[in-house]
């Protein structure tokens, strides 16, 4: 779950980042860096809140621009969580499917707390649902930021991606590069 954030310069020098779709999620840093690393946190902490009072967890919305992305196992999570709702399944219910003790239902569904993926399954599972892990190429995810980029600011991307993105594109120039001289030295010799 990849959620968007705004970036802004707040009136003392530090950032402020803020969810257009969890607007209770406002973080800051010293450096834009900084505060994209604690907005996973922040999103974290109000989804847990929302979840103890029962409150919908909303899905984010399609942006352009920086955004903050979810681990995996929170993911699943709070997509166990959402599914819950849907079929009006309390936790009460989930144990009594699972032949789990509550305090075992409660673990499930905590974003705090690091589950074991055969227990989300199980879960998700009692619901009807299956759970499915989806793999992908870590260059798709740097063309996409280099297309996101290349539309938007370069200043609302993570420093650390923009530079890995650089990166990649400089090596894969060296090599196009090399492989051009390469070509141009074979010719002249013959």
């Amino acid at each position: 779950m990849r959620y968007p954030v705004t970036l802004s310069r707040d009136d003392n020098g530090t950032v402020l980042v803020r969810f257009p779709d969890v607007p209770e999620a406002i973080t800051y840093g010293d450096t834009e860096e900084e505060a994209l690393e604690h907005a996973q946190d922040a999103l974290l902490t109000v989804f847990d809140a929302y979840m103890r009072e029962r409150r919908d967890i909303p899905l984010p919305s399609e942006r352009v621009g920086a955004s903050v992305e979810l681990p995996a196992l929170e993911t699943s999570k709070i997509e166990l969580y959402r599914a819950m709702l849907t079929q009006k399944v309390n936790k009460s219910e989930l144990a009594r499917r699972l032949d789990w003790h509550l305090p075992q239902v409660d673990r499930v569904i905590d974003v705090r707390h690091g589950s074991q993926i055969d227990q989300i399954e199980a879960a998700f599972a009692a619901l009807g649902k299956k759970l499915v892990v989806n793999v992908i190429d870590a260059d798709v995810v740097r063309a996409t930021l280099r297309a996101t980029v290349a539309r938007r600011r370069p200043r609302t991307v993570h420093a650390g991606v923009l530079a890995a993105a650089r990166q990649h594109g400089r090596r894969h120039a060296a090599a196009g590069r090399s492989s051009v001289s390469r070509t141009k030295r074979a010719a002249k010799k013959r």
